[in-house]
Parts: C-alpha cells; structure tokens; sequence
C-alpha cells in the first residue's frame, strides 16, 4: 500500500488551513449533482449500544482503510471514485444502521472496522445524488452517545485530539476523526513515509479530548508546517456546514 491517492488532500492541506472562515464554506463553484462524500455508517443498536470512544476509532481506522486499500491504488477497482472524491471537498455522511440494515451495507464496497466491540464501515465514496438504498434509508441523526472515559492512550498508536471547546454529536465527531485519519497519512506519504503504513496495525487510532492548554500547545495555528516537522500534529479544519461554525478546527492529529 502507497496512499498515492491521498496525495492532493497532502498539497490542498496548508492552503485549506489559510483560508478565512467564510470561505471554508463557500460552495459557488460545485455543482450540487456532482457533489461526492464517503459514507460512514456507525453500528449503534437499541440495546447495549456501543462506547462512544470505541466507534469513533473504529470509524476513524474504516475511512483510512478505504484510502490505503489496494483497491485503491491506480489499478485498482476503487481509484477512480475514491480519487474523484479526494480531489473535491473531503465530505463525510455519519449515519447510524442496527440490526437486518447494518448486516446490508455489508455488502457494498467499504471497509468495516470493530473496536472493542464497537462497528464502524466506511463506504468507497460517490456521488450524493447516486447513494444506494441501503445508505439512504438510515438515519443520520439519533446517533448520540454519552461521553466515556476511555483511559490512557495505548503505546505506538496515532491519537486523534478532539476540541475540548466545541460539542459534537458522536455522528459529526466520527466524520471529523475519519479526516484525522486520512490526513496523518497524506502527510506521511507527502514526507515519503509509506512504510509506516505496513506497521501501523488495523490503522487503529486512540480517540481522546485533552484539556485546553494541552489542545493550545498541539494546535498549529498559521504554522502548519513546522506543527507537523517538530510536533507531528495536522489539524482538521471543518467547513461549518453542520454542528460547528466555518473554519473550525475539530481535531488535531497527532502521531506517536
């Protein structure tokens, strides 16, 4: 696995980090029929549903499988939507599926994930307009879970910091941490790194919220470069079109 198709994402990310606020959300140059997103679907049943921390890491390793998949790779059956996807807005859609709809989207092209019990599957991205039944059909919101405590990072594994400031459903917190994810490893492959990708076991992440002045020191503010050289750390910035305002930033990723 190489991750060549992450690499616009790789030459897109400071430029994205620079933009004003207003213009993270501005969409006059897309044509709504032609707008793509990666489904992200969350096991999360009636009846013991999972932790929150758990299928935020399973989510956030499915999302960078789909990436690094050999299926991927320019050869392969999934280049050409997961490339058509990358090179527009990194759109991620949380929805949540239990029981008989969870067992259907096994079935379309993805990459599910289990996480202490807890089950996330990322789809291959596609077209909104074009999103199958199984996808349509199932809720994007009702997906909250209560806040855990999820205990200390597990040693050798990239953790995903969530903003201590902002409040997110479990739903937009899986789609940010999925962005988390695929930047680490654009970033890496943009440093010619891809042989982390052969140890980084089942692209498990640790999902943690540190305290503010931890989140202050990690964040890159308008150096993002040298955030990532001396600090390892990339930020996802989101576009505000749900739960969050424009150009905030959700998550900071952070290699071991």
């Amino acid at each position: 696995m190489t991750g060549e198709v992450l690499d616009p994402l790789a030459a897109r990310y400071v430029q994205w980090l620079g933009l004003p606020p207003s213009a993270t959300h501005d969409t006059e140059d897309e044509d709504p029929s032609q707008v793509r997103a990666m489904p992200v679907i969350l096991n999360i049943e009636r009846v013991d549903p999972p932790a929150r921390t758990a299928i935020l890491e399973a989510a956030a390793a499915a999302a960078v499988a789909v990436c690094l998949d050999p299926r991927a790779e320019p050869e392969g059956e999934w280049h050409e939507p997961v490339s058509a996807w990358i090179d527009g807005r990194i759109r991620k859609v949380s929805r949540r599926a239990r029981g008989a709809h969870w067992e259907a989207v096994q079935s379309l092209p993805g990459v599910t994930v289990t996480v202490e019990g807890a089950s996330a599957r990322a789809l291959v991205p596609g077209r909104v307009v074009d999103a199958p039944k199984e996808v349509t059909r199932l809720q994007i919101s009702g997906s909250e879970l209560p806040v855990d405590e999820p205990g200390p990072v597990p040693d050798g594994v990239p953790t995903l910091w969530l903003n201590p400031a902002v409040t997110m459903t479990a739903g937009k917190a899986a789609a940010q941490v999925g962005h988390a994810s695929m930047l680490l490893a654009a970033a890496l492959r943009a440093d010619g790194r891809e042989d982390y990708f052969a140890d980084w076991k089942d692209f498990r992440c640790a999902v943690r919220t540190p305290p503010l002045r931890q989140w202050a020191s990690l964040h890159p503010g308008d150096d993002p470069l040298n955030a990532w050289r001396r600090r390892q750390v990339v930020a996802v910035r989101d576009a505000g079109f749900t739960e969050v305002a424009p150009g905030t930033v959700t998550v900071l990723a952070q290699l071991p």
